[in-house]
């Protein structure tokens, strides 16, 4: 399918012929805003009633908005960045809580919980990137949730809630895309759905989809040279146009299962795999969307996950079981070459790598990695009727996951005595496996004072247990102290040479909320909330540094849902305070080891609001916007014999003191079709990626950016047709910015762009 009119002028031409036609057409007759259902709470309720600052995007707003991957809809949350470092590679922070991790497979755990369903899905290098197709809703919880949501929610959580059996009758649809990116190549997607009844009391649900997303990075020529040796090396295998080229497919399948009239069974199975050629980096220096890499780029991201949700009925309270399993494999390869090359041209590193004859090489790092994922968790509650005067829920919680992680950084040729044991031309490697365990037990409950007045208490006691052990570092040629020469047993991990790691460190304790909530009316409530959430310790890998502690945020938040004009006229917000004592920070440390200590204080401060307005007929407004002020609250000084790294005051990193987005809608009749034209706006406030003084010398801040997103289409019966055009503008905005290797030795600074402007066309239907 090709696009006849110039990409440059097809959204203007349809947006234009749209509008003049809808002029003289009569509204839709919509008079009141739907209701927003949401399970926040762990139970059905409309989203004006719950007591948190929460944002949900159902279904028909997140097709409305072009959504179909993890950045795609954080742009439209104001609470929540991300820093990314490609596909199935983002880290999630909410409300400033952000350290500038450098993830690390053996760094801090993530202070943002990511849920599929019932089920955390957060892994150590970041949560699964799913594909958003046939999802019910995405519910965003801002602010400490670790009462009901345990040790990765410190700092809010977020909730992908897909579609589920329903034995209501025969549903099914299909969406059929493509699209062409400015600076790049087409992409285009299939996908499509079926609910089919299996009698009375059962149906099936079966979700699939294949997305090819075209690459706009280029890999130029280039060549350098290294110091030792006067080995001049250059890209030329590697130089290819449009090289990010991205290939994801996936599916799901779930079975509801009423066994009687108060029991219901739902087993789902999920998976996707995600193949990305080619890296996300870019080197401004050589033009927009230009890097040069020296070696292979690539990752194969594979996961699957199963997962039972049991609800019935004892007596009258509600009991439910979620438990899950999933697995995740990813192979990757990524280029090294900055490290070799700034290593060799201050301290002549290259002079030690030779070949077995003794002759100078190509000392070009590249890593080859393997890392294996598996996770479990379980969870069982009670809840009482909601219309108790006292209710709640309570139950208990159990994870459990593992990483098994291997990390080659090779180099062509090397010489044997200098290898690894075992591992042909491999300088440096990785072969630990991490275990995280969490166990938990909790309580919520809420006591209606009065018909307007209603205080809730709940409290989260939990246990955690977390290890790593297995081998890291170099042989014994290149290293006498470190790496094989540090081992003090024989392997454990298998496949490593031996063991010179094999800690844990377990710890105790609790995290709880009160909260008042009042009902001025029965469209207007305010509340306040005192709350806390904690993020589990963990392990240095280096032998000479102790684990890290557990951290913990405690917030006080104030906040309103209100509805006005009769319904038309939604406005919520909340305002904050937010304490995080002694925060882990991850860095590199000596000879480029990450190393994690407890940071100190932190304190943030912000305030959050969104509307949602029916303007008149077929005209809506949404909007949403988030200021947040986070800072040191004491120097960081992780030497006491050395100058602070960050001063107190200094903004925590990634977080933009200002986000905000604007969406308007118009929705009107053509004769017998449906029509709709669409405006988005979404701007991001400047800010740091990293903490310390020397790393932003170096790195520098990213600056803030505004993207226009257009889109336009026709609905006839069971068929819709619409046009699109994202980031209109072409902005040059950027999710990331780093250095390959500690910012004292490498000062080439790589940026993560977002994606250039596309343009795109979708045909659907549904039956």
């Amino acid at each position: 399918m090709k696009l006849r009119t110039s990409p440059r002028t097809l959204p203007a031409v349809l947006l234009a012929s749209t509008m003049l036609t809808g002029l003289a057409a009569p509204a839709f007759a919509q008079t009141a805003l739907e209701e927003v259902v949401v399970t926040a709470q762990k139970r059905s309720e409309n989203l004006q009633d719950v007591p948190i600052s929460i944002q949900a995007l159902g279904t028909e707003k997140l097709d409305e908005l072009q959504v179909s991957d993890f950045a795609d809809y954080v742009k439209f949350l104001p609470s929540v960045t991300i820093k990314s470092a490609g596909p199935g590679f983002s880290t999630v922070y909410m409300r400033g809580v952000a350290s500038g991790e450098n993830n690390n497979h053996s760094g801090p755990l993530p202070s943002v919980g990511v849920y599929l369903d019932e089920q955390p899905v957060t892994t150590i290098t970041g949560p699964l990137d799913i594909h958003v197709y046939d999802i019910a809703r995405v519910e965003v919880l801002a602010g400490p949730q670790g009462t009901l949501y345990g040790a990765s929610s410190q700092a809010g959580t977020i909730r992908i809630i897909t579609n589920k059996p329903s034995v209501a009758g025969f549903e099914a649809g299909y969406d059929l895309e493509v699209n062409h990116l400015s600076h790049g190549a087409y992409g285009g997607s299939a996908e499509g759905f079926v609910n089919q009844p299996l009698g009375d009391r059962a149906a099936v649900r079966l979700v699939g989809w294949a997305v090819h997303d075209g690459g706009y990075i280029d890999n130029v020529p280039a060549s350098f040279t290294y110091p030792s040796g006067n080995i001049t090396v250059n890209n030329g295998p590697f130089v290819e146009g449009n090289y990010n080229e991205v290939d994801t497919a996936g599916a799901r399948a779930a079975l509801k299962i009423d066994l009687n009239e108060t029991w219901t069974v739902t087993p789902t199975l999920m998976g996707q795999r995600t193949q990305a050629d080619g890296g996300f980096a870019v080197n401004p220096a050589l033009g927009k969307f230009k890097t040069s890499r020296f070696r292979p780029e690539q990752s194969d991201d594979k996961w699957f996950q199963a997962s039972l949700t049991v609800e019935g009925k004892i007596s009258s309270l509600d009991l439910t079981y979620a438990g899950a399993y999933m697995k995740r494999w990813v192979d990757s390869e990524s280029d090294y070459s900055d490290y070799s090359y700034f290593y060799d041209t201050l301290f002549g590193s290259g002079a030690n790598l030779t070949d077995d004859g003794g002759n100078f090489i190509d000392t070009t790092q590249y890593i080859q990695a393997k890392d294996y994922y598996t996770k479990q968790s379980h969870e069982l509650r009670l809840a009482t009727p909601t219309d108790y005067r006292l209710h709640g829920v309570a139950g208990l919680f159990y994870q459990k996951q593992s990483h098994n992680i291997q990390q080659r950084y090779r180099v062509d040729w090397l010489a044997t005595a200098t290898e690894v044991p075992g591992w042909p031309d491999t300088l440096w490697l990785t072969k630990q496996v991490r275990t995280d365990r969490d166990y938990a037990a909790f309580v919520d409950g809420t006591f209606d004072v009065t018909d307007q007045l209603s205080v809730t208490g709940g409290v989260r006691f939990f246990k955690s247990h977390n290890s790593l052990e297995g081998f890291f570092g170099f042989g014994t040629g290149y290293s006498s102290g470190t790496g094989v020469a540090a081992c003090f047993g024989p392997a454990i991990v298998e496949g490593g040479p031996c063991t010179n790691v094999d800690k844990s460190v377990k710890e105790t304790g609790e995290t709880y909320r009160v909260n008042a909530q009042y009902k001025i009316d029965e469209d207007k409530m305010v509340y306040a909330t005192y709350s806390t959430g904690f993020r589990p310790g963990g392990i240095n890998r280096r032998g000479t540094l102790p684990p890290y502690k557990s951290d913990f945020l405690k917030n006080l938040e104030a906040g309103w849902k209100t509805t006005w004009l009769n319904g038309m006229l939604r406005w919520n917000g909340a305002v904050y305070s937010e304490k995080w004592d002694d925060f882990q920070f991850s860095f590199l440390g000596a000879n480029g080891l990450t190393e994690i200590r407890n940071a100190g204080k932190a304190k943030m401060r912000g305030v959050e609001s969104d509307i949602n307005w029916l303007v008149t007929e077929g005209l809506t407004l949404t909007g949403s916007a988030a200021y947040t002020k986070a800072e040191l609250d004491e120097d960081y000084i992780p030497d006491p014999s050395a100058p602070p790294e960050a001063l107190k005051g200094t903004s925590l990193p990634i977080t933009p003191k200002f986000k905000a987005n604007l969406v308007a809608r118009y929705e009107w009749p053509i004769g017998e079709m449906d029509a709709h034209v669409q405006g988005a706006l979404a701007y991001t406030g400047s800010n740091y990626p990293d903490l310390t003084i020397d790393d932003r010398a170096v790195v520098g801040k990213i600056s803030s950016y505004t993207t226009v997103d257009l889109t336009t289409g026709l609905e006839r019966g069971s068929w819709r047709v619409e046009a699109y055009v994202k980031n209109l503008f072409d902005e040059d905005g950027a999710l990331n910015k780093f250095v390959q290797c500690t910012s004292s030795v490498c000062s080439r600074v790589y940026t993560i762009p977002i994606r250039p402007r596309t343009i795109g066309f979708r045909f659907g239907q549904s039956f």
